[in-house]
């Protein structure tokens, strides 16, 4: 299979659904999600995601990945050695919404800092629940 060969595609949002139209067939019914990316310098690439229901009739060219869940472990191990030890017990001593009282309580409270960290969010106020 050549995986340079491109399909025009046209995607028009309308609301909450979008029309998705491949090479000029509109395939919007077919498809659950679709993901758009492009990295610098290089085509976008059009990810999309067959609805269950079409899956039995549906018909077309597909690149196909073949591959496994990634391990968190790297990532996770890369995160916790780039954290300064000090900086996180001030956080969570200084959290007391997260001070229950209860068994374990400054285990957890440093459990869900770093969780908090790890989406991004650096300070109590950006946690939203």
């Amino acid at each position: 299979m050549d995986h340079t060969s491109t399909s025009r595609v046209r995607i028009r949002p309308e609301g909450v659904v979008a029309r998705i139209e491949v090479d000029g067939v509109d395939v919007s019914r077919d498809v659950r999600a679709y993901s758009l990316q492009q990295q610098a310098g290089e085509l976008p690439e059009l990810a999309l995601l067959i609805a269950p229901h079409r899956i039995d009739d549906w018909e077309g060219a597909a690149r196909v990945v073949i591959g496994e869940e990634p391990d968190p472990g790297p990532a996770a191990a890369a995160f916790l050695a780039a954290l300064d030890a000090g900086e996180l017990e001030r956080a969570v001593l200084n959290r007391h919404d997260l001070m229950t009282g209860g068994e374990h309580e400054f285990t957890a409270a440093l459990l869900i800092q770093l969780t908090e960290w790890a989406f991004g969010k650096r300070n109590a106020s950006e946690v939203t629940d």
